[in-house]
């Protein structure tokens, strides 16, 4: 009503399952009738097809025409994420949070065995050896210094920690996209890095059977039964309410403490680790519509006034209220309301996360998700998370080798990690060097000759 009433146009929404994502927005562009005028996805291999299949509509014009506000909201570095040759092909979504991982440590083992917060790399091994040792935790021999799973949230900061300072070439070449995420499987220092991780598990400071938890579920269980010392994870994934490891952690043991920490450190003294590109889903006009200008109309009201707060926290007093300026959701809110305002993803498209104007408030917003006691510590993980992050590499057009080989290439590059830590210490250089050359012979070689190949174009 707001946005088509004015303008004479009506706004219709079809119903697409997550789950379903990708193959039903297949179906939709292969229509010859029931095409939308505007479609979005997350996945990158996706909008890359389509861009290069020629089904996708050049809005570079239309948006400078009729978008300045949307323009102005995204900004260059988040638009620059949809463009391939000059050509802005896709509306990236603006990502609010782009910090990714922090880790934590129990407080209460380190005051008990009288240690001080790790601040480096080697200090954590220490306080790792003295959890094994002195079992602070009287967990009976079951402590588990440093809790690992297979995914990636585990151990990317600890494997970026130990990549060596690249030059601009080294960084575009050798790097590796697989899905939405850089890899650094070729860069230097990555083989110590599994070396390390190999020393780890054969010195019994890691969860012994990593490689059997793929979801995590293990992990969060042995965190909340007071058997884990420490472990990275998602910025501030312990503290929210639909996770409950923390509230678990402290009811069966009481006086149990996580502080965050950010212990990894690399040759500089710095701690990078990977964070969010600054764009989200990738918002597409099908080539075949008649309605790209109203399509851009609607989305630059959407970034216009009041409107995407509207959208994302409804209305002042019957909806939310204002703490410090932070829209926080009534507790007695209709459930209806709650389920709509929980969904509003689904409509403000053109940012993840909930927006209130400066990075500063919507890190806050972001925190204030989780219970109001935690928010200290919330805020510590976030700090942490944009602490030396490393931005995502952007060539001037999509690699065609990783959207071929990337989903191959991801398996590879987990099985290269599991493998190589799992192994005796007098095997790791031989494991390691027959899994990077099956890596290479799976398409990891094509990438690199044309990543090579793309920094030769960019830089004549």
């Amino acid at each position: 009503e707001n946005f088509g009433d004015p303008n004479n146009i009506e706004v219709q929404y079809v119903p697409v399952a997550r789950s379903e994502e990708v193959q039903k927005l297949n179906v939709l562009m292969a229509s010859t009738n029931d095409v939308p005028d505007i479609v979005f996805t997350y996945d990158s291999g996706t909008f890359q097809r389509y861009a290069s299949q020629g089904g996708l509509m050049d809005l570079t014009e239309t948006l400078d025409e009729h978008g300045p506000n949307l323009k102005a909201f995204l900004g260059e570095d988040t638009l620059k994420y949809g463009q391939i040759d000059g050509q802005q092909l896709a509306i990236p979504g603006r990502r609010l949070v782009l910090g990714k991982y922090s880790s934590y440590i129990r407080q209460d083992w380190l005051d008990q065995l009288g240690l001080s917060v790790p601040q480096t790399t080697d200090e954590l091994y220490a306080v790792l050896k003295a959890f094994k040792e002195q079992d602070p935790g009287n967990t009976g021999g079951k402590v588990i210094p440093l809790g690992m799973s297979v995914a990636p949230a585990q151990f990317e900061s600890l494997i970026w920690s130990f990549i060596e300072p690249l030059t601009e070439e080294q960084k575009y070449t050798l790097t590796q996209k697989l899905g939405s995420s850089d890899y650094p499987v070729l860069l230097p220092g990555f083989k110590e890095a599994l070396r390390f991780m190999n020393k780890l598990y054969n010195e019994g400071l890691i969860s012994k059977d990593f490689a059997l938890d793929k979801d995590k579920k293990q992990l969060w269980q042995d965190v909340q039964n007071g058997l884990v010392g420490a472990f990275s994870e998602d910025a501030g994934e312990l503290y929210f309410d639909y996770n409950g490891t923390y509230k678990n952690l402290q009811t069966n043991v009481p006086g149990a403490v996580m502080t965050p920490i950010d212990p990894f450190s690399n040759s500089e003294g710095k701690h990078p680790k990977p964070g969010y590109a600054p764009n989200a889903m990738y918002i597409m006009i099908p080539k075949s519509s008649e309605r790209a200008v109203e399509a851009i109309k609607y989305l630059d009201w959407m970034a216009s006034g009041d409107n995407l707060f509207f959208m994302q926290n409804g209305v002042e007093g019957e909806n939310y209220t204002l703490e410090d300026g932070i829209p926080v959701l009534n507790a007695d809110a209709a459930q209806e309301i709650k389920d709509r305002l929980f969904n509003y993803g689904d409509m403000a498209i053109i940012v993840n996360g909930k927006y209130i104007g400066e990075t500063e408030q919507n890190n806050e917003a972001y925190i204030r998700q989780t219970p109001k006691e935690y928010h200290e510590d919330m805020r510590k993980s976030v700090d942490i998370s944009n602490t030396d992050k490393l931005d995502q590499i952007v060539l001037s057009r999509p690699i065609e080798a990783e959207s071929k080989y990337g989903s191959v290439l991801t398996d590879k590059y987990n099985e290269m990690i599991v493998n190589t830590t799992m192994i005796g210490t007098d095997k790791f250089d031989a494991t390691f060097d027959s899994l990077m050359k099956e890596y290479m012979a799976s398409g990891g070689q094509a990438i690199l000759d044309e990543r090579t190949g793309v920094y030769k174009e960019m830089n004549p």
